[in-house]
């Protein structure tokens, strides 16, 4: 990586080539099991993980069920998550009757030059996205990066770059787009089920606020300077709600998500968190994919009730409940000419409910009331079996089955074919996220040009943080 300050552009000509190299024979309904068969020695897929706080062991879970998948390094800024993951990884490996062994690295440039490393994982706060996967691939390696796919829009633009000029696989961690729901939501939208689609709820939360922790002392065990990486705020200081301490002995896993993703010096909030997932199925479902809206409306402007994005084709899409009696919950609502389509984790339900499948109805979200409740049982097992606090985050439900997307990931690893959330993907859904967040910090709305890439002559927007984010020395996205 070149060490410079300079900016440089994607040009739209460019973004069309690698778009086309991308979203080509993209598999919209994978198969995510080998049927039985063996897999031969030629076909195994070593991994490396990157960042093992709480999602990394999910992400684990999901990839330990892929047949032929050996995971050999990981790699975090804290010491103590690296022992956790070694211990995970080790009691698979007995689980599979094969050698214990996963290499633990503070640095993941240390990792990237390993020989038999084939893909890495990602699982790291958003902000080192880009760059672990800008040399990731230029190192030959395949990815799997947590989602949303960077922290700005520039980074995503180049992480494009870097995954097509490198011929490298790339699959988001938008798993939804690998759940039957979501896949026959988008069916059933693009189909005409409901007519011609003319707005859209997708409630995904708030945006982010100010960082206003305190700072506390830095545990020994954490590299608080890598942790930070490019970031470049003076407010930035350490709290052990950006980087959640667990502990061995006892046992105690996270209390809570990295706290990083809710301030705006650190993270994109729900906007991004959540909206990487529902405006990303959105999108997939209006033929938006690696396109995006053409303007942006903030919260509060002007009476605008909910933020608002406009798309040249004449939908609106809204950020606000899609269900009336749960106001919370994430999820995407359709409307059409025709009736609607409601969709989440688990749910899936249309104003024709014959076009239903049974295996998929029921299942509505849950209130705060009764996910709380549910929390309160999962702890109440965890602490009466030893096995399931092992197997589990503590205090908190896996939210995520994510199997089907990693083995996607895995298959197109061997095939060297598009994986069902592609970079491009990753890129378009980034980039509405952050410009939503643009729009709402500036007070004002945004036009944006998804067929240029580019603002019509804002020179306030192009200068924005959330477009191009200058990194702190030595830290350079060139």
């Amino acid at each position: 990586m070149k060490k410079t300050d300079s900016k440089s552009e994607i040009s739209r000509r460019q973004f069309l080539n690698y778009s086309a190299l991308g979203l080509a024979g993209l598999t919209i309904l994978p198969s995510w099991t080998i049927g039985g068969v063996k897999v031969a020695p030629s076909d195994r897929v070593v991994l490396g993980f990157i960042g093992l706080g709480r999602q990394a062991l999910s992400d684990f879970r999901g990839f330990a069920g892929a047949p032929g998948v050996q995971v050999a390094a990981c790699c975090d800024v804290d010491s103590i998550k690296i022992a956790r993951f070694q211990n995970r990884v080790a009691e698979w490996q007995r689980s599979l009757n094969v050698a214990e062994r996963c290499d633990g690295y503070e640095f993941y440039e240390d990792l990237l030059e390993r020989k038999d490393i084939d893909a890495v994982a990602i699982v790291t706060p958003d902000h080192w996205h880009a760059l672990m996967t800008i040399d990731a691939c230029n190192a030959g390696k395949d990815v799997y990066v947590q989602k949303p796919l960077a922290y700005t829009i520039t980074e995503g633009f180049e992480m494009v770059k870097a995954v097509r000029n490198n011929r490298r696989v790339l699959q988001v961690g938008s798993q939804q787009r690998s759940s039957r729901e979501f896949q026959k939501a988008i069916e059933l939208v693009q189909s005409g089920a409901i007519g011609h689609i003319e707005k859209i709820y997708a409630r995904v939360g708030a945006p982010p606020t100010p960082l206003d922790l305190p700072e506390e002392p830095v545990p020994a065990n954490l590299n608080w300077n890598q942790w930070m990486g490019p970031l470049n705020d003076p407010n930035i200081h350490y709290h052990p709600d950006l980087c959640p301490p667990i502990s061995l002995d006892p046992v105690q896993n996270e209390k809570l998500w990295g706290a990083w993703r809710w301030y705006r010096e650190t993270g994109n909030g729900y906007t991004a968190d959540w909206g990487a997932h529902m405006f990303d199925i959105a999108q997939a479902a209006i033929g938006m994919d690696g396109s995006g809206p053409v303007e942006y409306i903030p919260q509060g402007y002007n009476g605008t009730k909910y933020a608002t994005m406009k798309y040249a084709n004449g939908i609106v899409m809204t950020e606000q409940p899609y269900l009336e009696d749960n106001e919370s919950a994430q999820g995407i609502k359709f409307w059409g000419t025709n009736g609607w389509i409601e969709v989440a984790r688990g749910y899936l339900a249309c104003s024709d409910p014959s076009k239903v499948p049974s295996e998929l109805a029921g299942n509505r979200p849950l209130t705060p009331e009764q996910m709380r409740e549910r929390m309160a049982q999962a702890q109440s097992a965890a602490q009466q079996s030893r096995q399931a606090e092992r197997n589990r985050p503590s205090n908190a439900l896996s939210f995520e089955i994510s199997s089907p997307h990693m083995q996607n990931f895995i298959d197109c690893v061997r095939s060297r074919k598009n994986p069902i959330a592609p970079v491009e993907v990753g890129c378009s859904t980034n980039t509405l996220c952050c410009l939503a967040n643009m729009a709402l910090e500036l007070g004002r709305p945004i036009k944006w040009n998804p067929a240029t890439l580019s603002f019509d002559d804002d020179k306030e927007a192009e200068s924005h943080r959330l477009y191009y984010y200058k990194y702190r020395r030595p830290y350079s996205l060139y």
